[in-house]
């Protein structure tokens, strides 16, 4: 199954999450229990799955090498940065997106160096997800996604068109094997680069499904430019009682 109808599949279980059990609701996350079972899943594939393969490869390859496999992966996901800013009235950064693939495609050795930053052309951070939030589509209930993490009704949506926007998906049919490669090199590096974070995470907070919440809405609400943090002061509080 791609991902396309994985998240078809998921946005159908959501329409039947209504009746899931919910703790402490709050108006950023009306499916808590949908997505309370969901990051479960989450969790078990990625303890019997992702994070040993994460750890063996944060392991074995060299840190000059996985920096190069990064700035590979990023030189591709320019693509989709530089379009958003175009789609956000943003030329300037636009231009130095383009600039940046431009560079790192050639210069940088079709992206193993990230040559175009050391020139002062730094990456941006757009994505579909805010582009569609400064066009004033409503940010929908949170979601979390297995192995896709946390998200939101609008910013699954932006996931799905960058998704797509990547080259990778434009290989011939000759080349899927390729690209299924590269994708799986590109999740399990993702995935490595957050293991510092793991300990630290499971150790600082009661509740990591809310802490991840709380940080993932903070953010996007920072990013997207339209903060509504009211819904989000009690995330990290634990119910009465414990």
């Amino acid at each position: 199954m791609n991902i396309r109808n994985c998240l078809i599949f998921l946005s159908a279980l959501c329409l039947f999450s209504g009746c899931a059990t919910q703790r402490v609701p709050i108006a950023a996350d009306p499916l808590e229990g949908f997505n309370r079972t969901m990051f479960t899943v989450h969790e078990g594939l990625d303890t019997v799955l992702l994070k040993p393969v994460a750890q063996g490869y944060d392991a074995v390859v060299p840190a000059p090498v996985k920096r190069g496999v990064g700035n590979f992966f990023e030189n591709f996901r320019d693509v989709a940065r530089s379009g958003n800013a175009f789609l956000q009235g943003k030329g300037r950064q636009g231009v130095t997106g383009l600039g940046r693939i431009l560079i790192n495609s050639t210069l940088g050795l079709f992206g193993l160096f990230d040559v175009a930053s050391e020139m002062g052309l730094q990456k941006g951070t757009e994505d579909f997800g805010q582009t569609l939030a400064i066009w004033g589509v409503p940010s929908g209930p949170y979601l979390f996604v297995p192995l896709i993490g946390p998200s939101g009704g609008r910013d699954i949506v932006g996931f799905t068109v960058d998704a797509y926007a990547n080259p990778l998906w434009y290989l011939t049919k000759d080349e899927i094997a390729v690209r299924n490669s590269l994708i799986g090199i590109y999740t399990m590096h993702t995935r490595a680069n957050l293991l510092p974070a793991d300990r630290i995470l499971s150790e600082a907070t009661w509740d990591k499904y809310a802490h991840i919440r709380s940080a993932y809405l903070q953010r996007r609400a920072a990013i997207t430019g339209r903060p509504t943090l009211d819904d989000y002061d009690d995330l990290d509080d634990p119910p009465d009682g414990e």
